[in-house]
């Protein structure tokens, strides 16, 4: 056997293992982020059905098998955790693309909208995305940073899109970002409608006049 190693202040410690503690440490790391994965979904799901101010963190504990504390250890407050969810739920609208960004060409524009049609399955996280969008204006933190390179992401994305749709048609850059704020701008006016009137608005057929003006406004403005 190998002899024990002398600590601090005299005290015996055992022998290392060097590879037991970053296996081990791999093995937590997992789990950690198996369990945010588990709680994210959960919370996008409650966020979905209760809507912003309902929503209890409690739920959301209840519902993967942990206490409120737990919820908390792992996101540290409820705005984070809403934060975390409205990213949560941006990323998996994306799973189905390998690069996980939004496609190019007429097919952008074709996610765009069937976006809008799965927001109409979760009010709630819709709620949600608009009341931490509204308070970002006025905050300097996290989400105030979010909300800002999402839209700068997807400007870009949107705008780029145009670009390259209209290189045959000679379209002016500014006239490409002028149609990506646009198509933004719908889509978040729209939405702010339909919750304040479901009945009165159609999420997802607005969405599709509205993305479909700009386009054709955009590549063919004759």
């Amino acid at each position: 056997a190998r002899p024990t190693k002398t600590g601090k202040q005299g005290r015996l410690t055992a022998p290392a293992t060097p590879m037991s503690t970053p296996t081990r440490a791999v093995r937590t790391r997992a789990k950690t982020v198996e369990k945010r994965a588990e709680i994210l979904q959960a919370a996008v799901e409650v966020f979905g059905e209760k809507g912003y101010s309902k929503a209890t963190l409690q739920e959301i504990a209840d519902r993967v098998g942990i206490t409120h504390a737990g919820v908390l250890h792992h996101f540290g407050s409820k705005q984070q955790l809403l934060l975390e969810a409205v990213k949560y739920r941006d990323n998996a609208d994306l799973a189905g693309y390998e690069e996980k960004v939004i496609p190019d060409g007429m097919e952008q524009f074709a996610h765009l909208i069937r976006t809008a049609k799965m927001n109409e399955a979760r009010p709630g996280i819709v709620q949600t995305f608009v009341v931490l969008s509204t308070e970002a204006i006025s905050d300097r933190g996290s989400a105030r940073e979010y909300y800002e390179e999402r839209y700068r992401t997807l400007r870009e994305e949107i705008s780029e899109n145009f670009r390259n749709l209209c290189q045959q048609r000679g379209a002016s850059d500014a006239t490409a970002r002028s149609g990506a704020i646009a198509i933004l701008a719908a889509m978040d006016g729209i939405q702010y409608q339909w919750l304040m009137n479901p009945d009165e608005v159609d999420l997802t057929a607005e969405t599709e006049f509205a993305i479909n003006a700009i386009v054709r406004a955009v590549l063919d403005p004759a």
